[in-house]
């Protein structure tokens, strides 16, 4: 089995992989907030998947990057969450 410390030095030469890390990067720090906040307010995905009236493997899915959240659901999270989830120097 390959260390994946090589494989990360390997992909540090792949410009196109880089590209990609690039590319994902906002949506990484949104799923980053929305964790961090979820976990400040002391909520589990469970409860607040019922805050926002929704099924805890939805909120799952987004937090995991598995599903890209609407603007619609991500305005219904922040809205339960009681804080802004996106921050605009992301972009």
């Amino acid at each position: 089995m390959v260390p994946f410390e090589k494989i990360e030095r390997r992909w540090a030469k792949n410009t196109a992989i880089q590209k990609a890390y690039e590319d994902l990067e906002p949506e990484y720090q949104l799923v980053k907030s929305l964790i961090e906040v979820r976990i400040k307010k002391n909520l589990s995905q469970e409860e607040l998947a019922k805050k926002v009236g929704m099924k805890q493997p939805v909120i799952s899915r987004i937090e995991s990057m598995h599903s890209l959240p609407s603007v619609a659901t991500l305005k219904k999270i922040s809205k339960a969450l009681g804080e802004p989830l996106l921050n605009p120097l992301w972009f």
